[in-house]
């Protein structure tokens, strides 16, 4: 009776593990879909931001992409009811829940300096002026309908001589400067408080999506040693 009832435990937590994997394989392309949203939303302004900034939604696509494969060998693991998949399916969950941790960590030591950063970033691209300074410039201006550091008068502090980029006004079209300094037809916020507060948003739903994965992740590990524990000592008891 004894055996027949811890038989029927390890089948149920065998079909539970296995239900598992598969939620845990679409939660795999649920985080990839949303690393791969945030990269492409602040990836455009790459030129103003270090490659620490960008680094979190890219380890958050890579990780997605190693859960979704792994999924898979937790699912074979456990209907082929075999320990040394499940021991290897763990190990793969808690070597990913490492990394996300010090990727975490690191994001949150970053924290602390990075608008003195992004604020520097943005005043040196300013002062090169090169094409491909400028280029980003109006890229960022017309999309963050924003204008200059702070402020429009940013253009002839750090970049003395240069026209108001034509990204700067309200009504921009295809021409090469502004051509106006009327306040009304001018964009008022500065770039820097638009991109900072872009990138924040997107760190928001970072933590969001990595507390919930690693959620998963644990509830994967303990399972999984669980269903491999009652594998072992059933094979010891044969």
């Amino acid at each position: 009776m004894k055996i027949k009832m811890e038989s029927c435990g390890m089948s149920a937590i065998k079909y539970f593990v296995f239900l598992f994997n598969l939620i845990f394989a679409i939660s795999g392309i649920g985080v990839i879909a949303a690393g791969a949203a945030i990269l492409a939303d602040i990836g455009d302004f790459s030129r103003f931001l270090e490659a620490r900034i960008l680094a979190p939604p890219i380890v958050l696509i890579v990780a997605g992409v190693i859960v979704f494969i792994i999924a898979f060998l937790g699912c074979y693991g456990a209907i082929k009811e075999n320990y040394n998949m499940l021991i290897a399916f763990s190990v793969a969950l808690l070597i990913i829940l490492i990394i996300e941790l010090a990727v975490g960590i690191a994001a949150a030591v970053f924290r602390n300096d990075f608008s003195n950063a992004l604020m520097t970033s943005l005043q040196d691209s300013m002062k090169a002026n090169t094409q491909t300074d400028k280029d980003a410039w109006n890229a960022l201006q017309s999309r963050l309908e924003c204008c200059g550091v702070e402020s429009s008068k940013d253009w002839g502090k750090y970049s003395p001589g240069t026209e108001l980029p034509y990204s700067c006004c309200k009504d921009s079209g295809p021409k090469d400067s502004c051509e106006t300094y009327e306040v009304s037809k001018i964009h008022e916020t500065g770039c820097f408080a638009a991109l900072e507060i872009r990138v924040k948003s997107g760190a928001t739903a970072l933590i969001g999506v990595g507390i919930g994965i690693a959620f998963i992740e644990i509830a994967g590990i303990v399972l999984a040693c669980l269903l491999a524990s009652s594998i072992k000592r059933g094979d010891e008891d044969k």
